[in-house]
C-alpha cells in the first residue's frame, strides 16, 4: 500500500507556484489580506491550450481572474509584468499568452 503522507517529488509546476504568488502580490500591490490562488488546469477541448495557468486574486477591492496559456513552470515575472500591464481595475478576467504579448 502507497504511504500517502510521504512527501512528493516537486514538479515545475509547483516549484514555480510560490514565485508567481509572490510576484503577482508585488506586481499588484496587494493588501497582505488578499488571497492569491495560482492553478494549472488541462483541457483536452478542441482550441484549448493543453495547459494553462488560472491566477485568481480575492480581495476586498473585488475579485479577479487571469489566464495564462501556458504552464505554470513556463510563467516568468515578465509574463507577469504584460498581463498587469494590460488588466483593467474593472474587468474580472484576461487572457494572456503565446500571440497575446
Amino acid at each position: 500500500m502507497p504511504d500517502l503522507f510521504a512527501p512528493t517529488p516537486r514538479t515545475g509546476a509547483s516549484s514555480n507556484c510560490g514565485n508567481v504568488k509572490r510576484w503577482v502580490r508585488d506586481l499588484f500591490v496587494l493588501a497582505d489580506e488578499a488571497t492569491v490562488m495560482v492553478t494549472e488546469l488541462r483541457c483536452s477541448e478542441a482550441g484549448c491550450p493543453p495547459l494553462e495557468t488560472v491566477i485568481a486574486i480575492l480581495s476586498v477591492d473585488g475579485n479577479r481572474q487571469y489566464k495564462m496559456h501556458k504552464p505554470m513552470a513556463e510563467v516568468t515575472q515578465d509574463d507577469l509584468r504584460g498581463l498587469a500591464a494590460h488588466a483593467e481595475p474593472s474587468n474580472g478576467s484576461v487572457k494572456w499568452g503565446k500571440g497575446e504579448n
